[in-house]
């Protein structure tokens, strides 16, 4: 009787187990890059799935609101009820804090500048004992302070030193000429 009743509980757990998990009944998951975020969210069970904004990013050219990455990917098997999360493109792009790049190298700040999404626009010479170093960060052709607000993917122009050989050296009043 014992057996029975173990082997009567196993099946009953399987058959439960394959209702619950819906094993065997998957789709694929249909792509849904650039259709509007807010349509998905409020029609998306017709669907069968359950559509979650998780995160906002700003691209150029992308509409706000579209879909610009989802997770489970296009063509993936899953199952009816799946969450799927979305990544939107925002309005407009987020705000940082202009970084302190005087003194800095010239590849130095290139790097800092792209790292926060900035843009360099140009590189300006200016005569200057150190060769390649920031003297100034120009921003719509004035001078912008660290700290100060600016949206990612504004320009910025660098004003960099250019070794010229007969400028007087810091350290001493002598001039040094250029060895070719």
């Amino acid at each position: 009787m014992a057996i029975l009743v173990t082997v009567a509980l196993f099946v009953l757990v399987i058959l439960f187990l394959n209702l619950f998990t819906r094993h065997g009944r998957e789709i694929e998951m249909p792509s849904y890059y650039g259709k509007s975020a807010e349509e998905l969210t409020q029609h998306g069970r017709a669907e069968g799935f359950v559509f979650v904004v998780n995160d906002e990013l700003y691209e150029d050219g992308a509409a706000p609101g579209t879909v610009l990455k989802q997770n489970p990917l296009p063509g993936e098997k899953v199952k009816h009820g799946r969450k799927v999360y979305l990544t939107v493109a925002a309005s407009e792009p987020p705000t940082i804090k202009m970084l302190e790049l005087r003194d800095l190298s010239l590849r130095q700040a290139q790097i800092m500048i792209e790292s926060q999404g900035l843009v360099l626009d140009r590189i300006i010479e200016k005569p200057s004992p150190y060769e390649n170093v920031v003297l100034e960060v120009l921003y719509k052709g004035h001078s912008i302070a660290q700290g100060t607000p600016i949206k990612q993917g504004e320009k910025i122009t660098l004003v960099v030193g250019k070794n010229i050989g007969d400028l007087p050296d810091s350290d001493s009043t002598q001039t040094e000429t250029p060895e070719n």
